[in-house]
């Protein structure tokens, strides 16, 4: 849901058509004074990705291209809360340590610039490059506040603009929008994806509570092919921001498409989240295997989330990214400069998981690169607890660590189990699963600050069949907690606002309890 237009800005932009935007790619000693100003800041992330400052919401457009994963966001510089969309850009070379660039997409006479994806035409099926200099394409709704507020269904209209620099500057197509509205509210975010056994590109598009697919042989001219969740997955709230793609299933031959789909509200836990299916795709029409609810990521805040195209063969993998927040309270957490940041960048698998197939979430292996010191508090190969137990932590900063632990199921009569941070305040989250339930748990209900929205404070959980050994991978920066069970089995991803950083790490369970590993990494800082 996109939220408080503010038109008199707009109206700025309708006499001052903006068709490209220089920018200098390696901004260098620009980019050391922004870490010196800002990443400092109270509940500022220090390993993931944030603006320097304004707002940012859904991750667009990313691209790999000759070294660097490009990734742009929906970015307004003027405010800490959502305003007229620009595309904001970052550049990396290892899906770590990012270098801001100047923003890459300003509004103009059509509508402020919507979240969308972007595509390298390595053939130069359009014609706006060459095979020697492929053009980057860069598509993404236009929203046009003027006709919204005249109550018009034709406010959102697709939009392209394109680049011979490798993203570094943009010219807008002469002929946009390039796919026009048919008279559909809630008509926006278009994924392009080069589909392989049709020879075509394709388009997906959310159209209020469902998608389109359109193809093209060109990426100017696009014909609509089919539309897809009119009687399929969670229907609580508008679509947003689809996304598809082909996966290996591991351990097999075979193969799956498989389709994000954000809404906004309805997600499991309140709010904002994104459904994913699998199934088949032939180009013209996708196939579910499922007609129910699948969900990427059972905590409340990862949302729009999409993958970088154009990943190079040699690698293989498919790399996600998401928005770290929740329209519940984006607009009100209390931070100042910045409102928002990433989640960690994650690869996507797939397994099959009895008669379904499950999406797999693990953070990139490129992470462990930040790691400056890893210990185990435990003092041999096993330790157990019974009640809760205080795990010594060193000098390790809690709010900026990973934390690694296996709990041992196969011989306790436990129920609840887990771990918890608090701080000497009182505050603390709980982290758990119940045998009895089979479900994980992630408890904020007393984490800090939580005034802003009666609707942020409460507990995530999510069904889940433990086996003999259930592992936890807790990644905490300064306002996130990033759970993966079982290796990305099951993923939460939830914000925390603690009045002071959490500082005691404890075990518990409610009968004797035995853990085979515990390991504590700090992580240092992607801004200094």
């Amino acid at each position: 849901m996109r939220k408080n237009i503010h038109l008199d800005f707009f109206l700025l932009f309708l006499f001052i058509p903006v068709l490209s935007c220089k920018t200098d790619r390696h901004p260098g000693k620009a980019d050391e004074s922004d870490s010196a100003l800002f990443y400092r800041e109270e509940y500022r992330p220090q390993y993931h990705f944030s603006q320097a400052s304004g707002w940012m919401n859904d991750p667009n457009g990313m691209f790999y291209l000759d070294g660097e994963y490009n990734l742009f966001y929906q970015y307004y510089p003027d405010s800490t809360v959502w305003g007229p969309m620009h595309w904001g850009h970052a550049i990396s070379t290892d899906l770590v340590h990012w270098t801001h660039l100047p923003a890459a997409l300003y509004p103009d006479s059509l509508g402020y610039i919507f979240s969308g994806s972007a595509v390298v035409d390595t053939r130069n099926v359009s014609g706006l490059g060459s095979e020697a200099n492929p053009a980057v394409l860069a598509f993404f709704t236009y929203h046009d506040p003027v006709l919204e507020k005249s109550g018009s269904n034709v406010f959102q209209n697709q939009g392209m603009a394109f680049s011979t620099d490798k993203g570094s500057t943009w010219i807008k197509y002469k002929a946009n929008p390039v796919l026009k509205n048919p008279g559909i509210r809630d008509f926006r975010d278009p994924k392009v994806f080069w589909h392989e056994g049709s020879g075509k590109w394709i388009m997906i598009l959310a159209v209020q509570d469902r998608v389109h697919l359109y193809s093209s042989p060109n990426l100017l001219s696009w014909t609509f092919e089919s539309e897809f969740g009119k009687e399929a997955g969670a229907h609580g709230g508008v679509w947003e921001c689809p996304d598809m793609f082909e996966l290996k299933v591991q351990n097999s031959d075979a193969s799956r498409w498989v389709m994000l789909v954000s809404i906004n509200p309805g997600g499991p836990g309140g709010g904002s989240a994104t459904q994913y299916f699998t199934g088949r795709f032939d180009g013209h029409r996708f196939i579910s295997d499922h007609t129910g609810e699948k969900w990427l990521d059972m905590g409340r805040d990862n949302y729009a989330g999409v993958t970088w195209s154009n990943i190079p063969r040699s690698d293989g993998r498919c790399l996600f990214i998401g928005w770290m927040s929740n329209w519940d309270y984006a607009n009100r957490v209390p931070t100042v400069n910045w409102r928002s940041s990433m989640t960690l960048p994650r690869e996507l698998s797939l397994e099959k998981a009895g008669a379904e197939y499950l999406l797999v979430s693990k953070p990139v292996k490129e992470l462990s690169s930040l790691a400056e010191e890893t210990f185990s508090p435990l003092m041999g190969p096993t330790a157990s607890v019974e009640r809760e137990a205080r795990i010594g932590t060193g000098s390790m900063n809690l709010m900026q660590c990973g934390i690694k632990i296996i709990f041992v199921l196969s011989d306790t009569a436990a129920d609840s189990l887990g771990i918890r941070l608090a701080n000497g305040l009182g505050e603390q989250i709980k982290i758990g699963y119940s045998k009895v339930l089979r479900k994980v748990y992630f408890d904020r209900s007393k984490s800090g600050m939580k005034d802003f929205s009666d609707k942020f404070a409460g507990v995530s959980s999510a069904s889940y069949d433990a086996g003999d050994k259930l592992e936890f991978h807790l990644y905490t920066d300064a306002s996130s907690c990033e759970l993966f069970v079982d290796g990305g089995r099951l993923v939460m991803t939830n914000l925390v606002f603690p009045s002071e950083p959490y500082s005691e790490l404890f075990l518990f369970a409610d009968d004797f309890l035995a853990v085979e590993d515990m390991v504590l990494s700090r992580l240092s800082s992607i801004w200094r």
